[in-house]
C-alpha cells in the first residue's frame, strides 16, 4: 500500500506543477529546459575536443553541417580519403593542420549536422578556427617563404605594343604572342614577363590606370600586409570591415580602387570628400581605365597587386562585394602560415571542373557564349581534361575566386601575372583560366595552393547585393502589432452572475482560448 502510494504521489507531481504554474507558464518552463538542454549538449560537442583558451571559434552559423553533408558524395568522390578523416561517428571531419599537433587548433572538428528539418538549404558559414590576434601576429614568419627555382621576376616594358596575332590582348596587357605566352611557363631563375602596366614609367603613372601624382608615393612604401578591393562601374556600395583589431587598424592599411563614375557617385551623396577616407577605407581614385568592361578592369588591382604595390609582403584581396568580418592577421595565420602556403582560394563550393564550370556561365549568361567556347576550346588543344581523381592531391579545377590570399614571392606574382594575360587575352571570367595556368606552373616546378573550403571563406566574408540589386528591392515591410484580443463576448455571458476572480490561479478561467488568441497574435507579429 505504502509503494502504491508513493507511485500515485510521483503521478501527481507534474499535474501540481502544472495547476499551481498554469498551462502558459509551465510550457514556457518546459521550452525553457529544452533550450537549456540543447545548448548545453551543442556546446559540448563543439568544445570537447577543443577546450584549448588559446583559440578562437567563429561558428558563423551551425548550419554549416548541412553544407558537409551536401557534398559528402562529391568529396568521397573527388577527394576520397586524402583530404579528410573520418572521426567518431562519421559525422564530423577532421581539420588539416600542418603545423602539428601542438596547434592550439589541431583537434578542431566540424560539429556534428543538425537534424533534417533544422538544415538551411544552400551554401552557408561553416566554423574555423582562428588563433587570437596577438598568437597569430606572432606567427607570422621571419622571413619571406622561399620561391622555387624562380629568384628574379621582372616585366616587359613596351611604349609602343603592336598586335600580331587574331587573338585578344590590348595595349594594357602588350599583346603578348602565343610563343611568348608559352614561354612565360618555362620556368626559370630569372624571367621577364608580361604582366599589364607595359607603359609608362612605373604601375600608374601614364601606363593606363593611372594613380593621382599624390597616390603614388604612397603605394611604394613597404607593409607587411595590405587589404585591397575595388569597385569600377558603380557596380557596388562599399563594405565596411568589421571585428578588426587595434593592432591591424594601425598597421595593416585597407586600400579601395574606384574609377571616376564610381567617384562621382560617391561625391554626389557626400559619401566621398577631400580626405579620400571612407571608414577604414583608403579610397584611390582610378583614371584613364584600359578596358570598357567594368569586371575586367577590376581584375588589374585583383591580380597585379604586386605591381601596384611592389613593397609589401602579404595581401587579402576581397570582392567589392564582400564585407571582411575577420580580422586580416588571423586570416593569414589560419590559411597561409598554418599551411605552409603562399597562396590561398577557396574551391567552388559546387563545382570542380572548368568544362561544367564554362558550361554554368554560360546558361547564366555570365559572357558571350562563342568566347567562352573559344576559351575552352583553345585550353583542350592545350591538353585539358575534365577533372577527374587522376589528378589528386589537386582536389579542384574551379575557384571561388572572389577572395586570394597572397605572400608575395617571384612564384606567386608570376602566377597571378600570367593568370591576368589569360583575362586579358581571352573571357574575364577568371574562374575558368585558373587552372591551366596553375597546372602549367606546377608541371615545372614544386609549389602548390592551399584551396580551401568556400564554406571556410563565408566564415570570414560576408557577400552583399550588388547595388543596382539593393536600389531596386522593396522596402521592409512594416510590423503592424495588433492590440490584444477583446474577451469573448459568449464566454461573458456565460460567466454572468458568477464571482469571477481577478488575480490569482483562478485566472486560468477561460484561458484555453485566451492561450489561442495570444497564440495567433504572435504567429502573424513574427512573420
Amino acid at each position: 500500500m505504502h509503494d502504491r502510494g508513493s507511485r500515485e504521489k510521483e503521478r501527481s507531481l507534474p499535474s501540481i506543477w502544472y495547476r499551481y504554474l498554469g498551462r502558459r507558464n509551465f510550457s514556457m518552463l518546459l521550452l525553457v529546459a529544452f533550450a537549456v538542454l540543447f545548448f548545453v549538449l551543442g556546446s559540448f560537442v563543439v568544445n570537447k575536443e577543443s577546450n584549448s583558451p588559446n583559440v578562437d571559434q567563429r561558428i558563423g552559423t551551425m548550419s554549416m553541417a548541412h553544407y558537409i553533408n551536401a557534398t559528402r558524395n562529391e568529396a568521397s568522390r573527388i577527394l576520397g580519403r586524402r583530404n579528410r578523416q573520418k572521426v567518431g561517428d562519421g559525422n564530423r571531419f577532421q581539420a588539416s593542420v600542418s603545423k602539428g599537433a601542438n596547434h592550439p587548433c589541431a583537434n578542431f572538428t566540424f560539429p556534428p549536422p543538425p537534424p533534417p528539418h533544422l538544415r538551411w538549404i544552400g551554401p552557408r558559414p561553416c566554423p574555423v578556427c582562428y588563433l587570437p590576434v596577438d598568437q597569430a601576429i606572432a606567427s607570422m614568419p621571419s622571413s619571406p617563404s622561399e620561391s622555387p627555382v624562380l629568384h628574379n621576376l621582372t616585366y616587359v616594358h613596351d611604349e609602343n605594343p603592336i598586335k600580331t596575332e587574331p587573338h585578344g590582348g590590348s595595349d594594357f596587357g602588350g599583346y603578348p604572342s602565343l610563343k611568348q605566352r608559352n614561354d612565360s611557363f618555362d620556368i626559370k631563375e630569372s624571367m621577364v614577363v608580361h604582366c599589364g602596366f607595359v607603359k609608362g614609367s612605373k604601375p600608374g603613372h601614364q601606363t593606363g590606370f593611372d594613380f593621382d601624382e599624390s597616390d603614388l608615393a604612397g603605394l611604394q612604401q613597404f607593409h607587411e600586409i595590405i587589404v585591397a578591393s575595388a569597385i569600377f562601374g558603380n557596380y557596388d556600395l562599399i563594405q565596411q570591415p568589421r571585428n578588426i583589431s587595434e593592432e591591424a587598424k594601425r598597421n595593416v592599411p585597407f586600400y579601395m580602387f574606384i574609377d571616376e563614375e564610381t567617384e562621382a557617385y560617391m561625391k554626389n551623396r557626400s559619401m566621398l570628400d577631400s580626405s579620400k577616407r571612407v571608414g577604414l577605407w583608403r579610397i584611390i581614385v582610378i583614371h584613364n581605365v584600359p578596358y570598357s568592361d567594368a569586371r575586367r578592369n577590376g581584375k588589374v588591382p585583383k591580380l597585379l597587386l604586386h605591381r601596384i604595390f611592389p613593397n609589401i609582403r602579404y595581401s587579402i584581396w576581397i570582392d567589392g562585394k564582400l564585407q571582411l568580418v575577420v580580422d586580416p592577421y588571423q586570416i593569414l595565420e589560419r590559411f597561409l602560415w598554418r599551411q605552409n602556403a603562399n597562396f590561398a582560394i577557396s574551391r567552388h563550393y559546387r563545382r570542380f571542373d572548368v568544362f561544367v564550370e564554362a558550361e554554368a556561365n554560360k546558361a547564366a549568361g555570365k559572357y558571350d557564349n562563342s568566347s567562352i567556347d573559344a576559351q575552352v576550346d583553345f585550353y583542350r588543344t592545350e591538353g585539358l581534361t575534365p577533372y577527374s581523381e587522376a589528378k589528386l592531391p589537386i582536389i579542384s579545377d574551379v575557384p571561388e575566386g572572389c577572395v586570394l590570399i597572397k605572400e608575395h614571392i617571384p612564384i606567386t606574382n608570376l602566377f597571378t601575372c600570367l593568370w591576368f594575360n589569360e583575362v586579358d587575352r581571352f573571357t574575364s571570367r577568371d574562374q575558368l583560366s585558373f587552372g591551366m595556368v596553375r597546372d602549367k606552373i606546377m608541371a615545372k616546378v614544386n609549389w602548390h595552393i592551399n584551396m580551401f573550403l568556400d564554406c571556410e571563406r563565408r566564415n570570414f566574408v560576408i557577400q552583399a547585393y550588388h547595388r543596382d540589386l539593393l536600389e531596386h528591392m522593396p522596402p521592409p515591410v512594416a510590423v503592424i502589432r495588433h492590440p490584444p484580443a477583446l474577451p469573448n463576448i459568449i464566454t461573458r455571458e456565460r460567466n454572468q452572475g458568477k464571482k469571477i476572480p481577478r488575480h490569482g490561479k483562478d485566472r486560468r478561467s477561460g484561458s484555453r482560448h485566451h492561450h489561442k488568441a495570444s497564440a495567433g497574435n504572435r504567429e502573424s507579429n513574427f512573420f
